[in-house]
């Protein structure tokens, strides 16, 4: 993909982007990335030859980068926006990876500006994320594709029309492998009130989730057939599956979770 970038932000998420663009072959003298951090900043450097500034202002006037992407905290970003003000122009998109920030909130800064507003979460850190986009009206067919490819170089991407639904893919996505996170803490710690040794009980949590996530990812099954397939009738998995599927059991508390969690993005939007 030929392409001009200016990365705003090399944390986690930026960095684990980065890295997927440059495997996949974007050149690193075509991303231009600004990080006030000393410390990220060289490690950016050590690791990929990449142009790293410290404020936007260090950027020759002469860029025109094709796509701007934002990866900083929410909580900064009004005090970012501007800086990139003097790139607004056709050929240029910019796309937000900041959770519970709006197209418009760009729009009121940027003013007329294509903008994507796109979802990933944390396991995009190992290529296995998912980020869910959407685009205002002024982002055109090819500036889609290019930000679908550069998302995609992190994981899976979906698009929605409806920037309301962002709030609910949060709840799931985003959020999501907090939740996994939990369970497989609860599993370790069930484990040794069982009479497990601590470190086996995590060891045998670990690999579970995650061996179960990958008979997940791999099968073409639903995951209620994947469950059907371990559940022998009157067997130890049906007895436990009576009390986590019972009427306040697990399905309850992740329907009122991602509720929250979706209100809470609302909330932050706003």
């Amino acid at each position: 993909m030929s392409v001009s970038l200016v990365l705003v932000g090399g944390g986690k998420m930026g960095a684990a982007m980065l890295a997927g663009w440059l495997e996949r072959g974007i050149p690193a003298t075509a991303v231009t990335i600004v990080e006030p951090d000393a410390g990220t900043a060289a490690g950016l450097r050590d690791r990929h030859a990449v142009v790293v500034h410290d404020d936007p202002s260090a950027i020759p006037e002469s860029a025109s980068p094709d796509v701007v992407v934002f990866a900083v905290k929410p909580q900064v970003m009004d005090a970012a926006i501007p800086g990139y003000g003097r790139f607004v122009r056709p050929q240029t998109v910019f796309l937000s990876i900041a959770a519970g920030r709006t197209i418009e909130s760009f729009e009121r800064i940027l003013g007329t500006a294509a903008v994507v507003r796109a979802m990933p979460n944390t396991p995009a850190a190992v290529g296995r994320g998912i980020t869910v986009a959407c685009a205002n009206p002024l982002v055109v067919e090819g500036q889609r594709q290019i930000c679908d490819e550069l998302l995609g170089a992190v994981g899976e991407v979906a698009w929605v029309d409806d920037e309301a639904l962002l709030d609910p893919v949060t709840a799931v996505s985003g959020s999501g492998p907090a939740y996994v996170f939990l369970l497989t803490e609860c599993l370790a710690e069930a484990g040794v009130d069982a009479g497990l040794p601590p470190a086996l009980s995590d060891r045998l949590a670990r690999a579970t989730v995650s061996g179960a996530g990958e008979l997940l990812r791999q099968s073409e099954e639903d995951a209620a057939v994947l469950r059907q397939n371990v559940t022998s009738p009157g067997g130890t998995t049906a007895a436990a599956l009576e009390v986590l599927m019972s009427p306040d059991g697990m399905l309850q508390l992740m329907s009122a979770a991602v509720d929250r969690a979706a209100q809470r993005s609302r909330e932050l939007a706003n």
